[in-house]
């Protein structure tokens, strides 16, 4: 199986370059949309609301992602502790899960033959996942293209600024968005600054170069 794993900051068009490489025929593993679903999950909701109290969840008792967001994105130390305590529940089951549909995928591979990953992952590197990938693929845009984004998604300036700084901290100074250590024929980049169409022509290189090469026949 080939792993592909994008890194990009908030608003860069992560989800964009994933659904492109969905369409090319790869299966993508959304990290935010398995979060959803584990906070909804009864003990993981459970463990939210002995932490954070019933105020974040709605009157049907599912947590409201927005009001946990305000407790645990911002610029103060309780916020930075609290985030890293949100992340103690949720992390590790996003995790446990990743690993399931990796597993599944592979099954699939042995039976029907070659699967190729997408791990759409925020803070991918920090989150240990470099390793598990064959390929790194880096997001980048415009700035003023990403933060119009962003406003249009609801995204708080303090949100905005926490999560950048979360972002900062996950990249080591002077190695770029890769790890030192990671090959560059291992490496590629995507510039979701302009239009779908010109977006998608990067990602097809990408899969003609990086991925078709290793399939033997030129296609998964």
């Amino acid at each position: 199986m080939i792993v592909i794993g994008l890194i990009g900051r908030i608003g860069a068009g992560k989800s964009t370059v994933a659904g492109c490489f969905a369409d090319l025929g790869a299966t993508v593993i959304d990290a935010d949309a398995i979060a959803h679903l584990i906070l909804d999950a009864p003990d993981a909701r459970a463990a939210i609301v002995a932490r954070f109290g019933s105020g974040v969840l709605d009157s049907d008792g599912r947590v409201l992602r927005r009001a946990l967001a305000e407790r645990v994105f911002g610029p103060s130390p309780e916020h930075a502790e609290s985030l890293a305590e949100l992340e103690s529940i949720v992390h590790p089951r996003v995790h446990d899960e990743i690993l399931r549909r990796l597993d599944s995928l592979r099954a699939e591979e042995a039976r029907e033959g070659l699967r190729v990953a997408v791990l759409d992952v925020p803070l991918l590197v920090r989150a240990g996942w470099a390793d598990s990938c064959d390929l790194l693929v880096a997001i980048e845009c415009d700035e003023e293209v990403r933060r119009h984004r962003l406003a249009a998604r609801g995204v708080s300036a303090v949100q905005q600024a926490a999560r950048e700084a979360a972002w900062r901290g996950s990249v080591a100074a002077g190695d770029g968005p890769f790890p030192g250590d990671f090959p560059a024929s291992r490496t590629a980049t995507v510039d979701t600054s302009g239009s779908a169409a010109y977006t998608l022509d990067q990602v097809v290189r990408i899969w003609q170069t990086k991925i078709a090469v290793r399939c033997g026949d030129g296609s998964p």
